[in-house]
């Protein structure tokens, strides 16, 4: 075997599962949308492109646009959560770090619905934090927490928090300590040295860690149902409803593709933003 084949090689698996798991069934709903639904359900093969004209329908590009809305405003909240929580453990000394890092993915021992479940005990009227209120001492009403936008996010912010932790922690643990020093040395204070030194060599693992919750957070369908309450529709759900209860499989399909296309453009950004950070290098510790 030459030793340009032998990548190719070990690569072989990964790229048929990726294929038969990923790319072959994306393949046939892309096809799938531009397919007509029979009148009882089901597909009728006449070709056209109703579906996709639909999707921009101002009804649903704005279900789109509050589903990118909440996502982005999740994913905002946990790479400003998630960062500050990276840098507290890199600057811990390095035989702790690996523990504090078990307990940031944690979480991620129980079922995702278990923790989504979680946080209705949490918010409901007689959850925990109605309760705590009321031991110190607070008898107002508090306002609804529970079945509105904000638990969603709470909701989505909390699941996938540890992996902007993770995302932001690698950058940021193979920072040179000296390049900070030498900033100090030359008079900047803390947070110059932060934002000029720092953050900018952070982008990558800022950006990786945005575009992760972002694109979990809008094709989410769970997260909504339950902590939203069926009060408003993201485009997960939407999704899942055509599949499954409107039995309008070309629609969910042409829903689905535009969804992925709009992940993929996300991904193709923070690829593109990650070359450039990383165009100046970065120091090792």
């Amino acid at each position: 075997m030459t030793p340009d084949r032998k990548p190719l090689l070990l690569m072989t698996p990964a790229l048929l599962w990726l294929t038969g798991l990923m790319v072959i069934p994306c393949g046939l709903i892309l096809v799938l949308a531009f397919f007509r639904r029979g009148i009882y359900g089901g597909i009728e093969y006449t070709w056209t492109l109703e579906n996709i004209a639909l999707v921009f329908d101002p009804l649903y590009a704005q279900i789109f646009l509050k589903s990118a809305g909440i996502a982005g405003l999740a994913a905002g909240i946990a790479v400003v959560l998630g960062y500050a929580a990276a840098y507290a453990i890199a600057a811990m000394p390095r035989r702790h770090q690996p523990m504090l890092l078990f307990f940031a993915v944690l979480p991620f021992w129980s079922n995702y619905l278990v923790r989504t479940y979680a946080w209705i005990v949490l918010l409901n009227r007689e959850g925990l934090i109605v309760n705590l209120a009321r031991w110190v001492g607070y008898e107002g009403e508090l306002p609804q927490i529970l079945y509105t936008e904000s638990a969603v996010v709470v909701g989505l912010v909390y699941n996938y928090l540890p992996f902007v932790i993770l995302s932001c922690y690698a950058p940021l643990s193979r920072l040179n300590p000296e390049v900070r020093e030498a900033s100090r040395d030359l008079g900047a204070s803390g947070w110059t040295t932060f934002r000029r030194v720092t953050l900018p060599m952070t982008v990558p693992g800022i950006a990786v860690g945005f575009v992760f919750v972002f694109v979990l957070s809008i094709g989410n369908f769970v997260t909504p149902a339950l902590l939203g309450g069926g009060q408003f529709q993201m485009i997960g759900n939407l999704v899942y409803a055509q599949f499954l209860t409107a039995n309008d499989w070309p629609f969910g399909a042409a829903l689905s593709m535009v969804l992925i296309a709009i992940m993929l453009g996300l991904l193709m950004v923070q690829a593109m933003v990650a070359e450039r950070a990383s165009g100046g290098g970065m120091g090792r510790g």
